[in-house]
Order: structure tokens, then sequence, then C-alpha cells
């Protein structure tokens, strides 16, 4: 059996390459003032040694950990997994580490997870998602974090919000559906009740209720593939079956399309188009081929971190919300040709 590896300190660095122990902090400090030969022989000495410096402590010491921590649930779905992909690598990039805590569970023990993230003392967390309660965001901001909300309607002073032009998407998912020439409309949506889902399904029944059509709608079960298999059992076997099914997620709109398509003999698009929300990879395979809005994930993640290394006191100068748009990605799931695009659309590609 190995024996445990020795851990070695800095003072036996100083004492390797001759120097003194504040040496070896400038060294590895960037920017510090230390003399080339200092380094290198510093550096060589901190090599053979195998030491590396501890991060932690020295974080500690500035009142600084480097730890951001990503706070989520239903991590194992294809957009959470995107979105902690992109801000892990955000945090890489920031000089930061990412710590996960799933939030799944609804009872004590997701705050317990949360108090153990805490007493590493983290700099920020990232609340990635709408299921935690909103005690889980007080519970940060009194422990001095600060705090980024994705997707999210917390009305606390001091975080940074960010969500998405749901009002937008939902806007021109409608267009998509009258330009297919479809008037039986409806929308589908788990239970989670989070923000998002919530506010992409007010945005569709208000842009409905602007040219005098009504939306059936329909809710069940998480967010998930399954939720969506019901949820086209449930709507395809109404009196009025839709022609058109706004889907809150991608996840759900697989799920409605693969039941339309195999249970109910369905062609899509001819008898019934579909669009989703997220633009996860399975929406592009080819026996999907869905159309969706692309959550901007690369966006949410450099917003994120631009604002994290700010000073508290910069953070204060720049405005405490913002608002992304999601892009619609034409597929085969709807009659036509795409709507033209958003203004906001118009203006990246011209840039």
């Amino acid at each position: 059996m190995p024996s445990p590896r020795k851990f070695v300190s800095a003072r036996e660095v100083a004492e390797r390459a001759g120097v003194s122990r504040s040496a070896v902090s400038r060294a590895f400090t960037p920017g510090a003032s230390v003399s080339e030969d200092t380094r290198r022989r510093v550096l060589d000495a901190a090599n053979e040694l195998g030491y590396h410096v501890n991060h932690l402590a020295r974080g500690l010491s500035l009142k600084e950990s480097g730890i951001v921590c990503l706070v989520g649930s239903e991590l194992g779905t294809p957009y959470r997994a995107s979105l902690v992909k992109a801000m892990t690598q955000g945090a890489q990039d920031a000089g930061k580490v990412a710590m996960v805590i799933n939030t799944d569970r609804s009872d004590a023990s997701v705050g317990a997870a949360l108090r153990q993230a805490l007493h590493y003392r983290a700099d920020a967390s990232i609340i990635l998602s709408g299921l935690p309660d909103k005690s889980i965001t007080r519970l940060c901001l009194e422990n001095g974090q600060r705090i980024v909300l994705i997707n999210r309607d917390d009305d606390q002073e001091g975080p940074l919000r960010i969500n998405l032009q749901d009002d937008e998407a939902a806007r021109r998912a409608l267009i998509a559906f009258l330009r297919a020439g479809c008037r039986r409309l409806a929308f589908a949506n788990s239970e989670a009740g989070t923000p998002s889902l919530m506010a992409r399904e007010r945005g569709f029944l208000a842009a409905a209720g602007t040219i005098g059509l009504t939306v059936t709608v329909e809710r069940f079960g998480p967010s998930i593939y399954d939720s969506g298999r019901e949820l086209a059992r449930r709507l395809l076997t109404a009196p009025e079956r839709p022609d058109a099914v706004f889907c809150a997620t991608d996840l759900i709109a697989c799920g409605f399309l693969d039941t339309a398509r195999h249970e109910f003999g369905l062609a899509v698009p001819e008898d019934l188009c579909v669009t989703g929300f997220d633009d996860i990879e399975q929406a592009g395979w080819s026996s999907y081929s869905l159309t969706t809005f692309a959550q901007p994930v690369s966006d949410i993640a450099r917003e994120a971190f631009a604002w994290l290394r700010l000073t508290p006191e910069e953070a204060t100068r720049r405005p405490a919300a913002v608002a992304l748009e999601a892009r619609m990605v034409w597929r085969r799931t709807v009659r036509g040709s795409a709507p033209a695009p958003s203004p906001a659309a118009r203006s990246a590609a011209e840039s």
C-alpha cells in the first residue's frame, strides 16, 4: 500500500531555493515584485519537491476563496447539463473553482448542503434554476456572498438577474404557427412551476389573446420526456385536437412528438406543428428535427462571470438585470418558412 503523499510547505521550497519565505509567495503571485532569477530558483525548487500553492488557504487570508457555488436542480437534464458545462468553463476562465450543489430534494438536506459549501467561504453562488426556494438566495446573501440568479424572479436587492425574453419567444412561436395555418393552439407544460416555464406559458397565452385566439393549457409532472408523452395523450384525445403545440421544454417536446407519431399516427408537421424550448442536442437529431428556441448558455455564463469580476462598488453601477434573446432555431416540426428574425438577431448578424 503506497504511503500517504507528504505535504510540501512553502518554507521547504524557500530553503531549497535559498530565498526567503516571502520570496516564494511573491514568485507565485501574478504581478508581484520579484526578480527573474529568484522566480526561476523558486519554480525549480517547487518542481523538484512537488510543491503546489494552497490557493484555499491563500484565499482565506485575503477573504477570497475563489470558490463559486453552482446551485441547481434537474442537473441530469440536457439543458441543465449544458448550462453547468458553460458555467464551470466560465469559472475556470475566470480563475475560479466551481462547487456544484444539487437541490433536487426539497427537504432540509438542501439547506444543509448549502451551509456545508458556505463553510468553505465561497465568494459567490449562481442559482441555475427556478426550483430552489428563495430562502436559499437569502441564506447566500446573509453569508456575504454575491449572487447571480438565472431565469428566476427573486426580488431581493443585490443579486444580478439574468433572464430570457420569454415574451418575445412566445410571440415568435405564435407567428410561426399562424404562418403554418394553425388555429387550434395548445401549450404543454410541466407542473414544476418555475418562473421561466410560467413566463413562456403566460407569454404564449397573451400573444394569442391579442388576436382573439384561445390556448388549451395542459400541465403534467416534471420537465422530462415521459411528461411529454402523457401530455400528448391528454391533448391529442381532447374533443378538439390541437393542430399546433408549444412545449415548454425540448424534453417535453421529444416525448410529445414520439407519442403523436407512434401512438396516434400523426404526421409532423403536416397534421401537427410543434415547437420546443432550449435547443438541447436531441432537438437537432434527425428523428426529431425540432423547431425550438436556443438557450444562450454561453452568453449566460459570460454575463455571470463578467459581473462577478467587478468589484462590489463597480457592480452597483451596472444594471441589476440582463434580458437575453432566445434565438429561434428553425427545423422541420412547423410547416412553412421561418418568420423574419427579431431586431436583436438582425443586429447581431449585421455586426
